[in-house]
């Protein structure tokens, strides 16, 4: 299928040829003619399926082809929530990239850096604002936003907007939309907190989903290493040179743990730079910069950081640390292999995650294949029954059903994941 198919005007069809798109991807195959039709829709689908030309494309269109519902200028006609600063600033500007030949403004807003840039390009008009919760409330609080005028709604990776502990926030901003508006929601899983939200949201919804989210990319190939803890930065280089690794993008649990993996390269000779939330805006951006630039070879991050980061030709993820929630092992490794290209996910497994790797096995179906012919293989060895499955498993059939077991050792990690971060308490949908 080719994009001529969809039924986009000719603004929208020129910018996409000049960002060199042809084929759109199976969800904005699917998610773009609903979204024209007006109607409410709930995708599921992981990162790098293009969910975001998915919704951004159609909402461009329904824009510039309707008349406003205000003379207002200042009034906002589409709003675009989202948890990261990193991934608002991704949608502006492919926002920027698509609308380029329609007249429709748009803008984006976040928190940890001075907010009079934002309120003035506020205060000139936008169509479509990209926005985190955090900074849209305070916003909203000061009377430099209003919702009243909102026609189209987008909240995108509701998922991480749980695991961030933010839906009290997405509440109080979905209070304050108007009733009649058209609703679109995305997340790459979809437990049953997430489907609640979503029935509080939608109104008899289309459901799309692509690539079921309990899988990997067929495109990425996968490589697991056992290693000891104190072998791991060492193992780290080792790979780095013997693969001459052009750009990897490296997770780790911890914001010091990335400070600390950032130097140890640096110290081998090796650019790399750390991103996380303890980082300035201007900092993490730079970082962001340099890294897509090709000036910085390695950039560490954690999971929340790295959430909205796309790296074209991104060749490498490496997971330092085995993530203690599985379903955060197909976000991570989905950072390569993008758009059908091809990308390699190394992952380091000490003693102590070999109970997260046996999680992984069940989400996605399949073993991840052992590397043994490495200098920093662990002293405990890689036993098969750590390596694979004892049994084929099935994979989950329904993609809106939650995948795990009461009682399941990943389960359990959710809910130490959850306490470190909240005190004990998971994030609550009723406060």
């Amino acid at each position: 299928m080719l994009f001529e198919q969809l039924n986009l005007i000719d603004p929208i069809l020129k910018a996409l040829i000049e960002e060199g798109y042809t084929n759109p991807t199976p969800i904005q195959q699917q998610a773009i003619p609903i979204v024209l039709e007006g109607r409410d829709l709930l995708g599921c689908a992981q990162t790098g399926t293009g969910k975001t030309a998915a919704f951004s494309v159609p909402i461009l269109q329904l824009l510039d082809g309707r008349p406003r519902n205000s003379r207002d200028p200042k009034n906002i006609r589409a709003l675009i929530l989202t948890p990261t600063r990193e991934l608002a600033i991704q949608i502006d500007e492919s926002i920027a990239a698509y609308g380029r030949h329609t007249n429709l403004r748009h803008t984006v807003i976040f928190g940890g850096v001075s907010q009079k840039p934002q309120t003035d390009t506020l205060g000139r008009g936008c169509d479509i604002l990209v926005a985190t919760p955090g900074r849209l409330l305070d916003l909203m609080q000061q009377r430099y936003i209003s919702l009243d005028q909102i026609e189209i709604f987008v909240l995108d990776e509701a998922d991480r907007m749980l695991d961030m502990g933010f839906i009290h926030d997405v509440r109080k901003v979905i209070a304050r939309l108007p009733a009649r508006r058209q609703s679109l929601f995305f997340s790459a899983t979809m437990p049953p907190e997430i489907m609640q939200l979503a029935d509080t949201i939608l109104t008899n919804p289309q459901k799309v989903a692509v690539t079921p989210p309990s899988t990997t990319v067929e495109a990425i190939r996968q490589e697991l290493y056992y290693v000891e803890k104190s072998d791991k930065r060492a193992l780290l280089a080792h790979l780095l040179n013997e693969h001459k690794v052009p750009s990897a993008l490296v997770f780790t649990r911890t914001k010091h743990g990335a400070d600390r993996v950032a130097k140890e390269l640096l110290r081998t000779g090796i650019k790399a730079e750390a991103i996380h939330g303890n980082k300035s805006q201007n900092a993490r951006q730079r970082a962001l910069s340099n890294f897509k630039s090709g000036q910085t070879r390695v950039l560490v991050a954690t999971d929340i950081a790295a959430r909205g980061i796309d790296v074209e030709n991104l060749s490498h993820v490496i997971n330092y640390e085995i993530p203690n929630i599985p379903e955060t092992y197909v976000h991570r490794i989905g950072r390569t292999g993008r758009a059908g290209a091809d990308g390699i996910a190394f992952s380091f497994c000490d003693t102590e995650e070999r109970a997260y790797i046996r999680d992984i096995h069940k989400l996605i179906a399949k073993p991840i294949p052992v590397v043994h012919d490495h200098p920093y293989v662990s002293a405990a060895g890689s036993p098969e029954s750590v390596a694979a499955p004892a049994k084929p498993i099935k994979p989950q059939q329904n993609n809106f059903q939650p995948r795990h077991p009461q009682g399941s050792s990943s389960q359990k990690n959710k809910k130490s994941w959850y306490g470190s971060r909240t005190g004990g308490k998971r994030p609550a949908f009723n406060s």
